[in-house]
């Protein structure tokens, strides 16, 4: 009888224990919220989370014009708030890359944008890669990116990867953030093989959602992904960053992510290169926080 071989991503899946259970998912992020956040609920920590922010505009109406407003209110928050740190990024669809990047004047932001079909990736290989290509041309620095969902639940892991290494080839030096999706991968054992065949695949973060389905990021996904995270980089020495976004409606949520990496990944991974938040809302309600008072700049 033949032996069927392995793909190399079976086999690196192989490595990892996938059979986790979403009870003890949900047990150990409940003990991490319940006994670690309060601790990170201070003025100091709500500033690193600012830097941290990738500051998203992600909306059918969006517009030439309303993109340049946008990067303008980046460029004006350096000027009036030299105290606080300035987001991490700007998060655009790829026709406003040359927008962005043409009028952003703050050092050390990054323009990201959402690419290969977001938020479905469902089209031609072809085209995704032209739409990456397309982006990075026009000044995009960093590239977000949607994992064949379809392909993944049934069971193509290889067909899955394969999408994600093209789209990574694309970027060449610019980082790859890889959506998972992970609300419709509902258990914690998809999440983590999703993770893992990402990382192996070319990701360079590994990231929850795109926003536009529900359920978004949620607690138990970050922990699994941070877990798998933490594996990976046990077995090959490489560090791969984490960004929940969708759902982020509160600095409480964006607390339990930050005591989520920290307790999970640890300190090494606390910096606006490893983690970031994908929200549009959660900059105002920081920036309210640290002030002491209600400030609605962007």
């Amino acid at each position: 009888m033949e032996e069927v071989k392995m793909s190399k991503y079976e086999e690196a899946l192989s490595k990892y224990n996938t059979n986790i259970s979403d009870e003890e998912v949900a047990s150990a992020v409940k003990k991490i919220i319940e006994e670690k956040v309060r601790e990170n609920d201070n003025i100091l920590t709500k500033k690193f989370l600012m830097g941290s922010v990738e500051l998203t505009s992600l909306h059918t109406q969006d517009s030439e014009d309303s993109i340049l407003a946008f990067t303008e209110k980046v460029n004006k928050f350096d000027e009036e708030y030299p105290d606080i740190p300035h987001v991490a990024t700007i998060c655009v669809y790829p026709c406003f890359a040359k927008v962005v990047s043409q009028s952003l004047e703050v050092e050390g932001v990054e323009i990201a944008c959402v690419s290969g079909s977001f938020p479905s990736s469902q089209a031609l290989i072809e085209v995704k890669v032209a739409e990456t290509a397309l982006a990075i041309k026009d000044g995009a620095t960093e590239i977000d990116i949607v994992m064949p969902v379809g392909k993944f639940l049934s069971g193509d892991y290889e067909g899955t990867a394969d999408d994600i290494n093209e789209l990574k080839e694309t970027c060449g030096g610019h980082d790859m953030k890889v959506i998972l999706e992970t609300g419709l991968l509902k258990t914690a054992s998809n999440i983590k093989k999703a993770s893992i065949i990402a990382m192996y695949a070319g990701a360079d973060y590994i990231k929850t959602s795109t926003g536009k389905l529900s359920p978004a990021a949620t607690p138990e996904a970050a922990y699994v992904m941070c877990q798998a995270i933490k594996e990976y980089y046990e077995q090959t020495g490489i560090m791969i960053g984490f960004k929940p976004a969708g759902g982020i409606n509160s600095v409480m949520d964006a607390l339990i992510y930050y005591t989520i990496v920290k307790e999970v990944l640890g300190e090494k991974w606390l910096t606006n290169k490893y983690f970031r938040l994908g929200t549009s809302r959660l900059a105002n309600m920081l920036l309210s926080e640290i002030k002491g008072e209600e400030i609605k700049f962007f």
